[in-house]
This record gives structure tokens, C-alpha cells and sequence, in this order.
């Protein structure tokens, strides 16, 4: 499209003019951080720098290949600012291990993502742990999400006392993984290649990417997946509202998720000790498609409706269940109230719940409406009778509660 003399470091320059003061209300924070509220979010994340090495924010130490490589306007800073006075926590993102403006090698292989994604070096190492102190320093952030990995020989104790000491209650992600300088360099001759793609093969097609443990995580990130158990270590899916992260112009409205698909994603994971965050990809002018806002409004109305079975919750003894027509259930538990979602439309009034036994002065109620269900119990099962005027919504929610 472009023509195959131009490169992509062409692009930053349109990018800084776009965002600048003469194009400020084409990227508007307060809207995005009202759709984020909007949308029930209780915290969001920003890429602050991604794989190309592009930072988001007037950095005091500038990328020291490319003079200006970086955004005048304060985007990390606004939108922090936006989102925090609605009452959201705020996290930054960074890819620490890539950046692909100090390297001109390709990436070809497995073992390329790690050994032509970016240097090794002092001068490397000092350029992205004087970042995270940065972020640290001039937003507060709630979270910090490295991804990928983070260079040898940095001492992330000591950055994660930082943090903590700036943020109490903040939380650390589990992508900061680091492989010895030697390992790195090893990669980086032709047997260490080899090797490295034969065992990222068999990592890939065994299903363990990612498991590598990092020296401290407050959190577990899968990517495009749901952990299919409840884990007692908190986690976050992350994943986009299609097929990628960030805006593809290629997608259609078809290649998004639906509605009824969303929330039954929110509620899997909610149900299994996990958080959704979910990308939102803007257009070139900072607008969010739209087809992505009428997803995020439409989950914000189901939460105002539903709400008090997801947020505050923990896992009941297990997550997952079943009604006697075959239909899924999950669980999710608050104090002294269990909930209870059918994952679908009933389409009778009599729902059985196969083992959910409950004993003592039990009220069992429909979550949106408060109304009362009658129910009872046949050996461990819970058999509901609900109104035929209940059964429309795509996911059933029936509070149980005791007392």
C-alpha cells in the first residue's frame, strides 16, 4: 500500500501530528474513560509501549536510536487521569524484553522473537528499568503489565519493592521472565537457534507456553483462553473482541464476538477466580469502531442488571454445572448468597440443577428483577420453577441465599 521504500518508522511522525494540539478532540480521553464506566470496567490498561519501541508518554529518556520517537502529548497521563477520577483503577502495559527500533535483524523463528527482538546490553537494560520507574514515578499506576519478558541481569526485587512502596495495594503481572545473559547469547548462534525452535515446537504443540515462572507475580495472564478449573492464584484473561489486539480494518462485524457469547466469557471466567480483560482496538483518528462500543455498552447494561452476582465474588466449591436438558451452569458466591447461571434459555418453567444441595432457611430469587422463585429440593438436585415471562434473557441468573 505503502510502497516497499517505506518504513515503518515513516509512521511515527503522522502519528505525533494526529495526536497533537492542532488534532487533540480527535482522541478524546474523557469519552474513552466514560465507555470504560460505562461498560462496567473496574480498572483499565494502557499500552504505554508495545513490540516497535513507540512511547506513549513525553518520556525523560527518549529512545537513543530514533531522536523523537516518542508521543509530545501526554497520552498515558490523560487518560490515567480520566480514568482514575471515575473511579477506576488504572495499569500500564510495556513490553520490556522486544523493541524492535533498536534491531534491524528479522524476526523469523521462535528463537528470533528472543534473540533479533531487541539488545541485550547494559545500555538496554538501564533503558527500560529507568521506564518502569518512570511510569512508576509520574502515574501511580494500579498494575503493572509487562509483557513477554524483561532483559538479564535487571534486579526486578528491587523494582517490585519500588512499586509496592509507591502502591500498597498495586499488582504485578507473571510475564516478567528472564533468561540468562549466556542463554540469550547461545540463542543467538546457529546449534542455540536450532535448539530453541525444536523446544519451542514441543512447548507450543504441548499446550505449556508460558509457564516459564517469573522471580514474583501478584497475577497469571492467559491469552485468548479461560483456565477450564477454578485456580487459587487470582488470573486474568486477556483477549481481544475478535480475532487480535488492536484495530484490523480487515475484520467485520461478523468476526466479533456477540453479545450473549461476552457475557457467557465474563461469567466462565469470573466463576474460575478470573479477570476479563478485553482490548479495545482504536481507529487511526483515536475513535473506538463501533461495533466495539455497542459490545461494551451492552455488557455495561447486562453488569448494572446483574451485577451483584460477579463483582465482589469468589468461586463456590466448584464452578461448573449442568441442568437436567444438558444446559451449563455456573457458580460464583458473595457472604452468605450463591449464584447461580444458566448459560442459555431454559424454554420450560421447571429447571433442574443437578447437585446444588441446600439445607437450613434457604430464599432463592431471580438476580435482575429480585422476584421470588419456588423451588425445592429432590435428593441433592435444586429444582427451580420460574415464571415463563424470566426466560428470555441469554444467561439466567438466580441469587441463593441463606438466612
Amino acid at each position: 500500500m505503502y510502497g516497499s521504500d517505506y518504513s515503518y518508522f515513516d509512521f511515527y511522525p503522522q502519528f505525533k501530528e494526529a495526536a497533537g494540539a492542532v488534532h487533540q478532540r480527535q482522541w478524546d480521553p474523557e469519552n474513552w474513560a466514560d465507555l470504560f464506566r460505562e461498560a462496567g470496567a473496574g480498572y483499565a490498561v494502557l499500552v504505554t509501549k508495545h513490540h516497535e519501541g513507540f512511547l506513549m508518554w513525553p518520556s525523560q529518556i527518549p529512545n537513543y536510536r530514533w531522536p523523537g520517537y516518542q508521543s509530545e502529548r501526554d497520552i498515558v497521563g490523560e487518560l490515567t487521569e480520566a480514568v482514575k477520577a471515575r473511579g477506576m483503577r488504572m495499569g500500564v502495559y510495556h513490553s520490556s524484553l522486544l523493541d524492535w527500533s533498536l534491531t534491524d535483524k528479522p524476526m523469523t523463528d521462535p528463537a528470533g522473537l528472543v534473540s533479533e527482538g531487541g539488545p541485550i546490553d547494559e545500555a538496554y537494560l538501564r533503558y527500560q528499568y529507568s521506564h518502569w520507574r518512570e511510569l512508576i514515578d509520574r502515574y501511580e499506576p494500579a498494575i503493572l503489565w509487562n509483557d513477554i519478558g524483561f532483559p538479564p541481569g535487571a534486579n526486578l526485587y528491587e523494582l517490585f519493592a519500588y512499586f509496592y512502596n509507591k502502591v500498597p495495594d498495586g499488582a504485578v503481572n507473571d510475564r516478567w521472565t528472564q533468561l540468562p545473559r549466556g542463554l540469550h547469547r547461545l540463542i543467538r548462534t546457529p546449534v542455540g537457534r536450532a535448539l530453541f525452535n525444536w523446544a519451542a515446537k514441543r512447548v507450543i504443540a504441548n499446550g505449556t507456553l508460558g509457564t516459564l515462572t517469573p522471580p514474583h507475580c501478584d497475577f497469571l495472564t492467559p491469552e485468548f483462553m479461560a483456565y477450564p478449573e477454578i485456580r487459587q492464584v487470582k488470573w486474568e484473561s486477556c483477549r481481544g473482541m475478535a480475532n487480535g489486539f488492536g484495530y484490523n480494518w480487515m475484520e467485520k462485524d461478523e468476526d466479533y464476538l456477540k453479545l450473549p457469547e461476552l457475557i457467557r466469557l465474563l461469567v466462565d471466567i469470573v466463576s474460575k477466580n478470573g479477570n476479563l480483560l478485553l482490548n479495545v482496538g482504536p481507529m487511526a483518528d483515536g475513535t473506538i469502531p463501533e461495533v466495539q462500543v455497542n459490545l461494551l455498552k451492552g455488557l455495561g447494561a447486562w453488569l448494572r442488571e446483574y451485577g451483584e452476582a460477579v463483582y465482589g465474588t469468589r468461586p463456590w466449591r466448584r464452578a461448573e454445572g449442568v441442568t437436567a436438558q444438558g444446559m451449563e451452569v455456573r457458580f460464583t458466591q458473595k457472604g452468605d448468597s450463591l449464584y447461580a447461571f444458566i448459560l442459555g434459555r431454559p424454554g420450560e418453567k421447571n429447571v433442574l440443577i443437578k447437585d446444588v444441595p441446600l439445607e437450613g432457611n434457604i430464599r432463592v430469587y431471580e438476580v435482575k428483577s429480585g422476584t421470588p422463585l419456588d423451588f425445592r429440593q429432590e435428593g441433592a438436585d435444586l429444582v427451580l420453577n420460574y415464571p415463563q415471562g424470566l426466560l428470555e434473557e441469554s444467561v439466567q441468573v438466580v441469587g441463593i441465599r441463606s438466612g
